[in-house]
């Protein structure tokens, strides 16, 4: 038998022959148009190699892990139709990493678009920058985010692996300086999410949570990758 070919004669017939909703709804399933959910950036997003099931948000937010996560039941891209993952973010990745991940980049359908960067250039100096760095990282994102042929994108911030607690201070870094370097980069992060998506707040959600939600120091644990799923779950679905 050949694969079932739904047309407007068909569907009236479904109607007005009883099967109404149920062959509408068949119909309607069948037209639905696939999602793409593309991930850029870092080890935030690209933390599979830190737990031992391989998994990273990007994953969860298309398609739930429900004996791991049974509370995220039913809330995933997958609940409400076709939907394709094409991750492209790289643990370790800087700002200007960025624009080899987009080499290549198939685009079709509708898409979402999900990045997270700056903890890599904070790590690497911008941390205690006087500002120019700030700026020229600023000037980068700008650019990759403005020629990426995909919207809405959802740039989430960077988080702070210390909990805003000093004792934690892993860099020997004068926290002073760091947290507010943090905050001038989270800054140009949110203004750019402003203009060309919008912005997902991972530093705050994150400080409410506790040092499972990090393993070696600053990457997401399996917690952590649920973790920021959660945060970003609700822009993906259109609830944000």
């Amino acid at each position: 038998m050949g694969p079932f070919q739904p047309t407007r004669r068909r569907v009236i017939q479904a109607i007005a022959g009883g099967a109404g909703l149920l062959g509408l709804s068949y119909y309607v399933q069948r037209e639905q148009t696939m999602v793409t959910l593309y991930t850029f950036g870092d080890s935030i997003l690209d933390c599979a190699w830190y737990n031992e099931f391989g998994i990273h948000p990007g994953q969860l937010l298309v398609r739930n892990d429900d004996r791991l996560f049974p509370e995220f039941k039913g809330q995933d891209l997958q609940s409400q139709g076709p939907v394709r993952l094409e991750h492209r973010a790289r643990d370790g990745a800087t700002v200007n990493d960025l624009p080899a991940q987009v080499q290549g980049l198939p685009v079709e359908g509708h898409a979402i678009a999900l990045l997270t960067i700056g903890g890599n250039d904070l790590l690497r100096g911008l941390i205690q920058d006087p500002g120019e760095g700030i700026a020229a990282f600023a000037e980068a994102l700008e650019v990759f985010v403005q020629r990426l042929p995909l919207r809405p994108v959802l740039l989430g911030n960077v988080y702070d692996p210390t909990f805003g607690d000093d004792r934690r201070n892993f860099l020997g870094v004068d926290p002073t300086v760091g947290r507010q370097n943090l905050q001038r980069l989270n800054g140009v992060i949110e203004k750019i999410a402003n203009r060309y998506g919008h912005g997902v707040d991972l530093h705050a959600h994150f400080l409410r949570g506790d040092p499972s939600w990090f393993t070696a120091t600053i990457e997401p644990s399996l917690r952590g990758a649920s973790e920021v799923r959660r945060a970003f779950l609700p822009y993906v679905l259109g609830k944000g």
